[in-house]
């Protein structure tokens, strides 16, 4: 993907480079566990940047590595982060300057979101490593401030975002319906593999997923399901999306969508990007990009998605250009941005299914 040597001057990614740690970058990668890391100056522990294409500078993400008992350095920023937890356990420290402090406990697959500008640690207290990803948008942050000491040491609470509430870090309750989507107000979930879904089959035959709004945050995210034999409807929307498996395993197609609605039978297989995903995968796709995720392995598949959407904390440059709050469930004929099965390339299915033969699943 061409990208312009101007982004190498911008506030973020100039930062970035300066912390002499390793940075993954492409469309995506195989498993975040296996990435390399090394000691982290700042934060303690070791880490490592993500910088996938589809980011386009409006989130970013990086991973942790903290050492059998061991805690990193505490910390405050002037960005937005949700964390999952790779591997391993512990607990979170997290404290604002009114001297109401929490702390919460975490395994692998649990996630969170620290409010804006609480200080906050993490510890291992397992005998493993723990591992987690933490996507932000420290991008955003970086680019318009350009001071490393504001972002980290700014002396502001926001008061709306956390005052010491007691339950705050207990699984939400409130689930409903926002337009064509499941929402769920949660500011922990303790497990994304086994939380409860519901029904959003507009976007995928057997689909279930929940939309969270976290720490009353912008940057929220969804969790996805769908059956063995299943694939979602080709849709595209804005950049930042970054995407986990979670669960079985399959492969993602990306295509621009000025290569229209069939790639394949109208010439343009050489502008389809493959990319195999699994559990602790990540990709992201990129603005304006049509992509179509297919479960290939013999259990549902689940993933975990981050990204802006949020219903109630909405930002312009993500809404503004939409037509209606669900432009993403909205087919094509419609004025919106997904391919229904009817109108979908012929040429996708017929090698879906293909895919499955070879690795044994009958649909």
């Amino acid at each position: 993907m061409d990208i312009a040597p101007l982004n190498q001057k911008t506030g973020y990614v100039r930062w970035m480079k300066n912390q002499g740690l390793p940075i993954h970058a492409g469309h995506g990668m195989a498993d975040l566990r296996a990435l390399e890391v090394r000691p982290h100056a700042r934060l303690g522990g070791q880490a490592a940047f993500i910088q996938l294409h589809g980011m386009q500078g409006i989130t970013g993400g990086y991973i942790g590595e903290i050492p059998p008992g061991d805690a990193l350095k505490a910390e405050r920023h002037l960005y937005e982060e949700v964390i999952c937890i790779l591997n391993g356990q512990g607990a979170t420290e997290l404290w604002d300057d009114h001297g109401h402090k929490k702390m919460f406990e975490w395994n692998k697959w649990s996630l969170f979101a620290p409010p804006l500008n609480t200080t906050h640690r993490l510890l291992n207290g397992s005998r493993e490593p723990v591992r987690f990803l933490a996507v932000t948008n420290a991008p955003l942050a970086f680019d318009i401030y350009r001071d490393e000491n504001f972002v980290f040491n700014c002396p502001y609470s926001f008061k709306d975002r956390y005052y010491g509430e007691e339950d705050y870090f207990e699984v939400g309750k409130k689930r409903y319906v926002s337009g064509l989507i499941n929402i769920w107000e949660t500011n922990f979930i303790p497990d994304i593999k086994s939380a409860m879904l519901e029904s959003l089959e507009v976007k995928g035959a057997g689909l279930r997923l929940a939309q969270f709004e976290m720490s009353g945050n912008a940057l929220v995210g969804h969790l996805g399901e769908w059956p063995v034999g299943k694939y979602h409807k080709a849709h595209h929307h804005g950049p930042g999306a970054i995407i986990v498996g979670t669960q079985s395993v399959g492969y993602v197609l990306l295509w621009h969508k000025q290569w229209g609605m069939h790639p394949y039978t109208d010439g343009h297989e050489d502008k389809v990007i493959d990319i195999k995903w699994g559990e602790a995968s990540i990709y992201c796709p990129p603005g304006d990009w049509f992509h179509q995720h297919f479960n290939t392995g013999k259990e549902p598949a689940r993933h975990l998605a981050v990204r802006y959407g949020s219903r109630i904390h909405p930002l312009g440059f993500k809404v503004s250009h939409q037509k209606t709050d669900d432009d993403v469930f909205r087919s094509v004929d419609e004025g919106g941005w997904m391919i229904t099965y009817e109108n979908e390339d012929p040429e996708i299915p017929k090698r879906y299914q293909a895919a499955l033969r070879a690795n044994g699943v009958v649909s």
